[in-house]
This record gives C-alpha cells, structure tokens and sequence, in this order.
C-alpha cells in the first residue's frame, strides 16, 4: 500500500482540521459513553441473577473487559490499513451486536449467550479507549496531553448520564417485554449505533491518514521505507516488541494496565456490595455515576498538567489519588456509604491521572510510523489485565470480601508509583506526528 504524497499545510490549517476532528470525537465519545456506562450499573447484578450466585457476578463484566482487550487487535489491523474511522466503527458495531445480544440473553436466561454478547459488547470499550489516539494523530507536540484530555473528557456526558439510566430503564424493559434488569442495555443499543454513524459521517480527513500524508518522509523511500509494511498489517506482536524496547513506552504500558487493573476490579463489584446492603438500584446508578465523573470530568486539566509537568510526574500523582481510593473502599460498611462516594470518586480521578499520563508516555515514545501497533498492544495489555483482575474480583469477593478487593488493589496502586519513581525519563515530549 502506498500513502501519497501530500504538500505540507501550515500550522494554521492543520490546528484547524484538529480542532474539527476533536469536535467529531468528541460526539462519538458522548454516545459511546452511553452505549459503554448505561449497563455498567446493572450489569454485575445481572449476570447474578442469570446464573443465581454472586461468584460468577463479574463473569459478565470480566467478559466485556476481555472483549475490549481482543478487539483492540482488529481494530488496531483495520486502523492501520484503512484508517481511524473505519478501524472505531467497526468497535462500536460488534458492541450494538452485543447489546442486542444482551437482551436476548435476559430474555433467554442463558448465561452463556450472556457471556458472548458481554465480549461483543467490548467494542465500545475498546472504541472509545482507541479515540484518544485518535485525539494525538494531528495534535502540536506541546498540546498532545491537553487534547487526549479533551476527548476523554466528552465520555463525561454520556458515561455520567448512562447509570442514571436505569430507572428509565425499568419501563422502557416492562413495555419491551424484557426483564428490568436488561433494560438499560436498551440505550448501550442505541449510542452504540449512534456513534458509528457519527463516525462514518464526520470523521473527515481520517485523521490517521491525514498526518501520514502530512509526514511523508516517514512513510516513502529512506529509512522509513521499511517500517511501512509491519504498521499497515497493524501488528500487535510487532506493537509489544517496539514498547518493550523503549523504557519510556514500556512505563506508559504498565500504567495504563495496571491503573486500569485497580479501577475495573474495585468498580465492577462495587454495585453487588451496595446491592448486598439493601442499597436501591437508583442509589447504586448514582455512586457510578459519580466514580466515572471522577474518571472524564477533569481529564482537561490532567492532560494541561501532564503538558506542563510532564507525564512521570502526573503518572506518580494517579497511583496516589488510587491508593487513598482503595483505602476507602476497603473502610466502607455494606451497603451506600459516603466512605464509598468518596472512594468511587477518586477511584476515577486516580484512573483518569493514569489512562491520560500512560498514553502521552507511550505516543510520545513510540515513532509515528509505528504507532497503530503499539498503541493497540497496550490496550490488549491493558484490558486483558483489567479481564483478569475483574474475574479474580468476583471471586475474592465471595471466598472473602469487598474490602480484602479493596486492599488487594491497593497494592497494585503502589505499585504503579514504584513504578513511575524508579522510572527516569523527565519530561516526555512526542516527536511531532
């Protein structure tokens, strides 16, 4: 495949087409929100009432993690051959086939139809983890952070409105004809679909594409010749070795792993320790709602100070932010509490610090040439880690209970600081993409 050559625009008209694709992103971001956080609240408590005990509870979730890690490698393939918008599509379509498949499963009773359509629903996750990649192909060096955040932030809207959907959710199920439990897996059908269509629509110039043919000595003849061939096959494997090489990279993976690890296993369980204490499902909507503000509402100002601070130092500030998290969690009595409000919250926060800092790490360190793949090994990291730790959850939560979760977590946390301390790498500053 041969990227054509393209006259180099000046800076004026290439801030103006990012601004115009960080608009459209940021539009996908809010539908898919919905689509990813409307059956966030119920789901634990689904698959438990679907296979009738608590130990396979995160089974669904877990599911849904492991999917978004799995599909990140046809996305990353698609991605690099054709481009952002096709390679997000198709993230956001496997997750409307989910959704309905969801539905089905309730309707069913099948556990096993449950568990497939929770790795189809994936997608979503690993579209909207995917966009803010897509937020840095044309991003100034020096606002790379600052737009990642933008774009994280727009999940704000929908992911904060989605868990308030499950009390709409209750008659729009009974007037479907679906268990009330399902019934927020209505409007995960419905933003999924949206943001596809969004995509396909607007996303113009692909902005992957677009800074391609805008570097064209990275792509045609010299040196850079030979790194075309592995980036248009988007190899994951290739992706894991280019990070592994790299110090800077490598530290940008394990922080969005390992970050993404102690929010996923401590979040997924928290609606069954509040439903365990009588908590409605109303209030339970609302405590999510709460811990993913916590997660996108001021990723704008975490992107800022990882531009102005550097990315080490804000990777530090996220694995304190989760250690006082997981502390909290852990002194929660059953039930709703506001020890859990507070501790959901910077669970959130502490995760957003980490997701923003690791993927300026590991964009800046990685050559653009080499991106897709590298990018799309650390979401495989990330979720297939995250899949882990949300299945141990479940069962760590019934052998034992949410508050040894809790603590668990906590050592993972420290150990994304450990981390990012003994790692020196300064200031990280990406080569120009």
């Amino acid at each position: 495949m041969t990227i054509p050559r393209a006259v180099a625009a000046g800076p004026t008209d290439r801030a103006a087409l990012q601004r115009r694709v960080v608009r459209t992103l940021v539009s996908a971001q809010m539908l898919g929100g919905i689509g990813v956080s409307s059956g966030a609240a119920v789901g634990a408590l689904l698959a438990e009432d679907i296979s009738g005990s608590a130990t396979y509870a995160g089974l669904g979730s877990t599911f849904q993690v492991l999917g978004a890690a799995l599909v990140a490698i046809p996305i990353a393939q698609v991605t690099a051959a054709r481009g952002r918008r096709p390679g997000l599509a198709l993230g956001y379509a496997l997750a409307a086939v989910g959704a309905a498949g969801i539905l089905v499963a309730a309707v069913l009773r099948s556990f096993p139809l449950l568990l497939v359509s929770s790795f189809l629903f994936g997608g979503a996750v690993a579209s909207n983890s995917q966009t803010r990649y897509a937020a840095a192909d044309l991003a100034a060096p020096q606002r790379r952070g600052r737009d990642i955040g933008v774009v994280v932030w727009a999940t704000t809207v929908g992911s904060v409105l989605g868990p308030n959907l499950v009390g709409p959710g209750e008659p729009v199920a009974r007037a479907l004809g679906l268990p009330v439990l399902a019934g927020p897996f209505v409007f995960s059908l419905l933003g999924a679909v949206a943001a596809v269509g969004v995509l396909l629509v607007l996303l113009r110039p692909d902005p992957l594409l677009e800074s391609r043919r805008r570097e064209p000595a990275t792509h045609d003849g010299g040196a850079g010749a030979a790194a075309v061939a592995p980036v248009l096959q988007g190899s994951v494997l290739r992706g894991l070795r280019v990070v592994g090489a790299d110090p800077v990279a490598r530290l940008g993976l394990l922080t969005l792993a390992l970050g993404h690890v102690v929010m996923v296993s401590v979040m997924v369980m928290t609606p069954l320790h509040m439903s365990h204490g009588a908590a409605a499902l109303e209030v339970i909507g609302l405590v999510i709602s709460i811990h993913v503000l916590g997660m996108f509402a001021f990723s704008p100002l975490v992107g800022a100070a990882v531009d102005r601070v550097g990315a080490r130092a804000v990777a530090l500030v996220g694995a304190g932010v989760l250690s006082a998290a997981t502390l909290l969690a852990a002194a929660s009595p059953v039930g709703q509490s506001a020890t859990l409000v507070a501790g959901l919250f910077l669970l959130g926060l502490g995760w957003s610090c980490t997701l923003v800092s690791g993927s300026t790490l590991l964009t800046g360190a990685v050559p653009v040439a080499e991106r897709p793949g590298a990018q799309g090994a650390a979401d495989v990291v990330m979720g297939l880690a995250a899949a882990a730790g949300g299945a141990l959850a479940g069962v760590v939560v019934d052998r034992a209970s949410f508050h040894v979760l809790a603590l668990l977590a906590l050592g993972v946390a420290v150990t994304v600081g450990l981390l990012a301390g003994l790692t020196r790498s300064g200031r990280v500053s990406a080569p120009p993409a």
